[in-house]
């Protein structure tokens, strides 16, 4: 079975988006890069995640060829290729219905510093425009927006995160979950107080040594 270990990361990481509650159902994808064999794994379309197996994610090159899989690519195929040839960083794509980033996402705005965590994606989320799921619009209107930060919100959709690996991609929409939670809950309240540019480049640096180091 080619990409062995990236169709098995797609089906944990895919029951992860489940548990963790950032989409329901079917929804969302995920898809992860071997630059050594130029080949991407990706979630097939429609399939639960709980009854997702390896052998159910299809592997695909660069240009969207199937290569190995019986099954349909996720309809999201466009963004996450294009994704993943943008940036040499980028080695994993996670697409999410997440409720907080959602909502932020469903009233077209971007998700400022309102807490550091958002130093996940750089000083900000950024959102894109909105265009009709699968199509080449949004997936250019996603790249047009996510320039070098590591997520994007995609306007009245949901939100994509990007890393050199499933792991890190993953745990950026976690982080920006709950920083869109609290910008959500602070402006309930009244207007928030963001961070600056200058404080959210201190943190840039900080979290390049979080952690522990091999």
């Amino acid at each position: 079975m080619r990409l062995k270990d990236e169709r098995k990361a797609i089906v944990e990481y895919g029951k992860k988006m489940i548990t963790a509650n950032l989409t329901t159902g079917s929804g969302g994808n995920l898809s992860v890069y071997n630059r050594a064999e130029n080949l991407v794994a990706i979630k097939p379309s429609g399939v639960d995640y709980f009854e997702m197996k390896p052998a159910d994610v299809v592997v695909v090159s660069l240009d969207g060829q199937i290569v190995e899989g019986d099954l349909q690519p996720s309809s999201e195929i466009r963004f996450h290729l294009a994704l993943l040839q943008h940036r040499q960083d980028i080695n994993a794509v996670v697409h999410t219905h997440q409720v907080y980033a959602t909502t932020i996402a469903c009233m077209n705005w971007e998700l400022p510093a309102v807490h550091y965590l958002v130093g996940f994606s750089g000083n900000k989320v950024p959102l894109a425009k909105y265009a009709t799921f699968g199509s080449q619009e949004l997936s250019d209107e996603i790249l047009a927006a996510i320039g070098s930060y590591n997520a994007c919100l995609m306007a009245n959709h949901g939100i994509v995160t990007v890393g050199k690996d499933i792991g890190s991609a993953f745990a950026t929409a976690e982080e920006l979950e709950l920083v869109s939670r609290l910008y959500y809950q602070a402006k309930c309240i009244g207007e928030p107080v963001i961070l600056s540019d200058k404080e959210m480049e201190t943190i840039g640096e900080k979290f390049q040594t979080y952690g522990q180091r091999k």
